[in-house]
């Protein structure tokens, strides 16, 4: 396979908004901590081709800021991002149609005021891949691709259900052709059972269409179902780079064991139950990172080294890394 998408030591800084309240406080005394938060530090990536990649870490790890970086909706503050080998916006307005994004809450991201069928062609009418007499037929061929009644075209966001809404919100990304879909923990929001309908609506839109696709989310058992590799995130840096195969079955980095033993597992043997093991600790400050490796202080196999000096994401080959010195 083909790179397709490639990010280049990209980190992400957030310098904080002064507010209101905090003039306020100032001038009762109060010292306020205004240092730059590093959502996302040093990450290098390749997605190749046609392939589909999780994403996944804890809340905070940086996951959505890498995929609104990869998605050109936010610029790094260092490295570069590649798309088919030269920069995404470079060539102009029209190669924004290449990356597309679904999101976590179809509500909030259609709007209320719109038909479907507007929210599907807008953009294809904008970067004139349609024009407005077919928009019509256009917008219910999408909706019936995404399994819906192409009649709905004339009706309004609050008549679906959450599941129908992240269907018409899969429809106006597909309708853009892109190359690259980008999928913010696209299930979250809506019912178990529901999720199950979209996620293999997932695998049948990226046969047909030959999606490459960038799944994140803190589901593992959705990552897996879906995910060809696995990419794991731990306080803005990858840790662990692999086939979703492989990682699941012998994980190498202690952060990605740990992930793992937290997901609830059914018993059958002796006393029936479900067992978990949570993770330890708590997600450090991105304001005051630990030193080292930034697991340390969690980690059961701990040293000294790993308390000094950060281990380096280092390729075994063109598909797996992890960062460890115990590895």
């Amino acid at each position: 396979m083909s790179k397709i998408l490639t990010a280049e030591n990209i980190s992400r800084r957030f310098s904080p908004h002064v507010t209101l309240g905090d003039r306020i406080a100032r001038l009762f005394g109060a010292k306020l901590d205004r240092r730059p938060v590093m959502a996302v530090t040093d990450v290098t990536l390749a997605v190749q081709r046609g392939e589909t990649l999780g994403l996944v870490g804890e809340s905070g790890c940086g996951k959505s800021t890498l995929g609104r970086m990869l998605a050109g909706n936010l610029e790094p503050s260092e490295g570069a991002i590649r798309l088919n080998g030269a920069p995404p916006m470079q060539a102009g307005r029209k190669t924004t149609t290449h990356i597309q994004t679904v999101f976590q809450d179809p509500f909030a991201s259609l709007n209320p005021r719109r038909r479907v069928g507007e929210t599907i062609t807008e953009g294809p009418i904008a970067h004139g891949l349609i024009t407005r007499s077919e928009a019509a037929g256009f917008a219910g061929e999408w909706l019936a691709k995404v399994g819906l009644d192409p009649a709905y075209v004339s009706r309004f966001p609050h008549q679906f259900s959450g599941g129908q809404r992240q269907r018409i919100a899969i429809a106006r990304a597909l309708a853009m052709r892109p190359e690259v879909l980008i999928c913010d923990e696209p299930v979250a929001s809506l019912d178990v059972s529901i999720q199950a309908q979209i996620l293999n609506l997932f695998l049948d839109l990226r046969q047909e269409f030959g999606l490459t696709t960038i799944f994140i989310s803190h589901d593992l058992s959705v990552v897996r179902h879906v995910s060809d590799r696995v990419a794991v995130m731990y306080l803005g840096r990858i840790v662990e780079l692999e086939a979703a195969a492989k990682l699941y079955a012998a994980p190498r980095h202690p952060y990605t064991q740990a992930l793992l033993d937290s997901v609830p597992k059914l018993s059958l043997e002796g006393n029936i139950g479900v067992s978990f093991k949570p993770i330890s600790g708590e997600l450090p400050s991105p304001l005051s990172p630990p030193s080292g490796c930034a697991f340390h202080p969690r980690c059961l196999k701990a040293t000294d080294l790993c308390m000094t000096e950060r281990p380096k994401l280092e390729l075994d080959d063109e598909y797996g890394a992890v960062a460890c010195h115990h590895k």
